[in-house]
């Protein structure tokens, strides 16, 4: 875990302009209004009997914690918000604005702050496309409200 590394890509994303248009990025990816950084991923799962998955999945947490700390100290308590109906009302065919869409699809919940006197929110999640796949760290920085 590198913290101080974590809060320096943050704080870089909020100045950052956005990209113009959608794709990879040095950090992650981004898009019109957002930038995706992957803070931290970890290893596959193919050969896991579940023992290392959720050490795995504990450590994020703990990680994702931990990097939520400083941010409170910065911001006050995040609200956390689930992804869950947002990935429903996308699969039902809703136009659901980025990143909230293809986020919603991988991680099924975020903390997020809204900084004072700034457009742009903070969000960090922890992201995995299937049981097999790596956990990923990632912090949003996006002018979109989410859905």
């Amino acid at each position: 875990m590198n913290i101080r590394h974590w809060l320096t890509t943050i704080d870089l994303l909020c100045t950052r302009d956005f990209p113009a248009e959608q794709g990879r990025t040095d950090v992650g990816s981004g898009g019109p209004g957002y930038h995706i950084a992957e803070l931290q991923t970890s290893g596959d799962f193919w050969e896991d009997d579940g023992t290392e998955r959720e050490e795995t999945k504990t450590q994020f947490e703990f990680d994702r914690d931990g990097l939520g700390e400083r941010l409170i100290e910065r911001w006050g308590a995040p609200d956390v918000i689930s992804l869950a109906g947002t990935f429903e009302r996308a699969g039902d065919g809703e136009d659901i604005p980025e990143p909230w869409a293809s986020l919603s699809s991988h991680v099924p919940d975020v903390q997020l702050w809204t900084p004072p006197d700034e457009n742009r929110r903070i969000a960090l999640g922890i992201s995995q496309w299937d049981k097999e796949l790596p956990f990923q760290l990632l912090a949003v920085v996006t002018e979109t409200d989410p859905p």
